[in-house]
């Protein structure tokens, strides 16, 4: 709702008109159903386990993007992005952790929504305002919701810090952070903006050992070198392409 003020101006209102079917199908594919599928798929299935199942975003953008845009994948992309993902296995661990079926269809599912809305953004993003597009489709998913919300109700008022970290993470870690990722998707595709699934796992590592104490184990440091390589090969240009750019300019 932090947006709902700037896009009620009616420079906002008239840019809606052609945009709100857009923000509509943002507000479904990439919020509510995906926000829902990991919330109740989370109740059986450990931590770990959903960070490598949210990773399979990556793999669900490169078929999406190769059958819906004809976008070209390169075996180099196909390498970083199987290297990746067994980073995101090496790092989170899950020999210890369990999960039931129906979580991890519900994650998979999730993913596979990611996957659609980060080409979906590819293909209509430059034909529509960044504002109206993402705020829209945020006001949209909050609306739609409601009664799932209601069902769920807790048995007493939230507290204050509660209802500022909601507020934060609807605000900045959601809707800031999709400014970020829309324009990543514009600048470089949606196959390689979707590896950003593979820093979730590594970040999670870093703010626990900041402010929980975590231990950093090898196991780790060789998970997330192999993040990192492996996003490197399924981000970087060939040469063939950056000669073709450089005689184009």
């Amino acid at each position: 709702m932090v947006f709902i003020p700037i896009l009620l101006r009616k420079k906002y209102l008239i840019l809606l008109k052609p945009a709100w079917k857009h923000s509509l199908v943002l507000a479904v594919t990439n919020n509510a159903i995906p926000f829902s599928l990991f919330s109740y798929g989370s109740f059986g299935a450990d931590s770990n386990i959903l960070a490598i199942l949210n990773a399979t975003t990556a793999f669900n953008t490169m078929i999406i993007a190769l059958l819906w845009l004809g976008e070209k994948v390169t075996l180099k992309q196909v390498f970083g992005l199987v290297l990746g993902f067994i980073g995101v296995i090496i790092l989170v661990n899950p020999e210890s952790s369990s999960t039931s079926i129906i979580s991890a269809l519900f994650c998979l599912i999730g993913a596979a929504c990611y996957s659609f809305s980060t080409v979906f953004i590819q293909k209509y993003s430059e034909k529509t305002d960044k504002m109206v597009l993402i705020g829209w489709s945020i006001i949209f998913s909050c609306f739609i919701m409601i009664p799932l919300t209601l069902l769920n109700l807790p048995p007493q008022i939230p507290s204050t810090n509660a209802l500022l970290s909601a507020t934060w993470l609807g605000s900045i870690s959601t809707g800031l952070a999709f400014f970020g990722y829309v324009y990543l998707i514009e600048k470089i595709g949606a196959v390689k903006t979707s590896t950003v699934a593979y820093f979730l796992p590594i970040f999670g590592i870093i703010w626990g050992a900041l402010f929980a104490d975590e231990i950093i184990t090898d196991g780790i440091i060789l998970g997330c070198a192999a993040i990192l390589i492996g996003v490197f090969f399924a981000t970087s240009n060939n040469r063939n392409k950056i000669k073709g750019e450089i005689h184009a300019n």
